[in-house]
């Protein structure tokens, strides 16, 4: 029965945050169980270039270090905004939201090649919860119970908490930064005088991931945010 309800559970995912996240656990235990070690995984350019190790470009994504506080503070946050922006501004865009993911990962890469960085999965879900955040503005956030402050301050926020924990800054000023790029180009852009979509998904990626929606009238509110985890307005992010 246990078995039956997890896997109903695990199968009502929405397929991209189930692929990712259900990637980054099992890189985590491999190494946990020693089969692998980061040092196979890291973002290297020579090795990727020189050597030809080309999976780093996709495994640096997939670590979030040894099991811990911090491991389960980044799974909790990539699960649970991936699958918000999946479950509403992207539902039945499942294609757009692949061009997103590869978007992020190219300009994280090229940026990577710039800054002493051999993990770049923190940035990736900073990436996703300033997205996020962007697309819900009205939406009031309780972290921990100590501050309450609308959805765009939220990256800001997990910034100033790595600080407080004594963790490099970097990681999250880049995922803000192409997170920014990101919803400039798709969002604001198109909206100005003289502006127009400059990001298009690939046709290829239309055919391969999208299919017709169950309900081609549903038109989620910007405040929707299925998931979960109850966070939100009145509730407490983390604790």
């Amino acid at each position: 029965m246990a078995y039956q309800t997890f896997r109903q559970e695990y199968l009502g995912v929405p397929p991209v945050t189930r692929a990712y996240t259900t990637a980054c656990v099992l890189t985590t235990a491999a190494v946990q169980l020693e089969l692998i070690t980061p040092f196979q995984l890291y973002f290297n350019p020579e090795l990727i270039f020189k050597h030809f190790q080309v999976w780093r470009l996709i495994t640096n994504y997939l670590f979030f270090g040894p099991v811990g506080f911090n491991f389960l503070f980044n799974m909790i946050f990539l699960y649970r905004y991936c699958r918000m922006l999946e479950e509403g501004s992207f539902r039945g865009r499942t294609a757009d939201f692949v061009f997103m993911f590869l978007f992020g990962g190219l300009l994280m890469t090229l940026f990577g090649l710039f800054v002493n960085l051999v993990f770049l999965g923190q940035a990736f879900t900073i990436m996703l919860v300033y997205v996020w955040s962007r697309r819900n503005p009205y939406v009031r956030m309780n972290f921990f119970g100590l501050l309450i402050f609308q959805a765009p301050f939220l990256p800001w926020v997990l910034m100033g908490f790595s600080l407080l924990l004594g963790n490099s800054i970097i990681v999250d000023l880049l995922g803000i930064a192409v997170g920014h790029i990101y919803f400039f180009l798709e969002d604001v852009f198109p909206n100005q005088p003289g502006g127009g979509r400059l990001l298009r998904t690939p046709s290829v990626l239309k055919a391969i991931f999208d299919t017709p929606e169950d309900d081609p009238n549903y038109n989620p509110l910007p405040e929707e945010r299925p998931g979960g985890f109850a966070w939100g307005e009145g509730q407490r992010l983390g604790g």
